[in-house]
């Protein structure tokens, strides 16, 4: 199936599993000048975050406002501006949820099994609900294994639901989400520190400290965890990866939210502050697209922010734990 074709099959199953969520009493003109920060957004790149939406929803869904917004190539700052002022709408959702951040990381890989490359990167299943948890599923054989990889970058790549990889012979691959084993996400630093296993619950530190204890330690430590991510591979064409919208992602911009709550390829503000992190931005307030979807992205004021791919974006991931407001942006025209 095309990007395109895949992109509007799973915005329509969205469209049927959505559901109705809280919104607050509006609070006089819904409209985008009283969103907090948006006098310092950069407007003309809001433009093409609601650009990009209108060109990846499925033709039928697309309303007048999208067409003139795909009839414009770019708009400056002012004239952005104007444009979503006029025909966008703000909802804001009812609560103070979370926002965090994702990345998609680079690993090196192999194409068949041997010393620390003894993980085995699964397709789905025929019935991945009835998959079992991890610590039995990385008993089992893997004889239609995609790839082999260190169990720790294995481990991450699950929890970041995508990532790049790296064969000996000098070949990229992209790892793209594919399907759970339906148990639920359960994040292993907590436990970890109370067992004082790790001092701090930043990434590598957890990655450092399963890399050092990589075998039976390790993987009792992980096995904490019983999701279980399947993936397909996919040629790495040198851009940014798929959401699972089916849509590539926009670093800074692209929103991993439940599907249970929202669709996919619409808009929302985020006003997120108070970070809990060390060395982590004070805020973030920006236009951003709903592309994506994660295990423990659950409810309706809960995001994942995707920062982009490498080193740098996974640094910036790492510490985005911030108090969300979100808001819904709707076409003025209803469409």
């Amino acid at each position: 199936m095309s990007r395109r074709g895949l992109a509007a099959a799973l915005a329509a199953l969205a469209l049927s599993a959505c559901v109705a969520i809280p919104l607050r009493p509006p609070e006089g003109p819904a409209s985008l000048a009283r969103l907090p920060g948006w006098d310092a957004e950069d407007h003309a790149a809001a433009f093409q975050v609601a650009r990009r939406a209108c060109a990846d929803l499925p033709a039928s869904a697309r309303g007048a406002i999208c067409a003139e917004a795909l009839s414009h190539k770019a708009l400056g700052d002012a004239a952005a501006r104007a444009f979503l002022e006029t025909h966008y709408r703000v909802q804001p959702l009812e609560g103070e949820g979370l926002l965090t951040g994702y990345f998609a990381p680079t690993y090196p890989a192999r194409r068949s099994p041997g010393g620390d490359f003894s993980a085995p990167v699964r397709p789905p299943p025929a019935d991945p609900s009835s998959a079992p948890g991890r610590a039995q599923l990385e008993r089992e054989p893997a004889p239609d294994a995609l790839a082999w990889m260190r169990p720790e970058d294995l481990f991450f790549m699950q929890v970041q639901g995508s990532g790049e990889l790296t064969f000996e012979d000098g070949e990229r691959r992209r790892a793209v989400f594919a399907a759970t084993n339906g148990a639920p996400f359960v994040a292993i630093a907590k436990p970890m520190i109370a067992e004082r296993l790790i001092g701090a619950a930043d990434a590598g530190s957890l990655h450092d400290w399963l890399a050092a204890h990589r075998g039976p330690e390790a993987d009792a430590v992980m096995a904490k965890d019983p999701r279980y991510v399947f993936f397909r591979l996919v040629a790495d064409t040198g851009g940014e990866p798929q959401g699972a919208s089916g849509a590539a992602l926009i670093p800074g911009r692209s929103l991993a939210i439940d599907p249970a709550f929202h669709r996919y390829f619409e808009l929302f503000w985020i006003d997120a502050d108070g970070p809990t992190l060390s060395g982590a931005r004070a805020g973030y307030r920006r236009l951003a697209v709903a592309m994506d979807r994660g295990g423990a992205i659950k409810g309706p004021v809960r995001a994942d922010l995707y920062t982009g791919t490498g080193p740098r974006a996974g640094d910036e991931a790492a510490r985005v734990r911030h108090a969300l407001r979100l808001y819904r942006i709707v076409p003025a025209d209803g469409r």
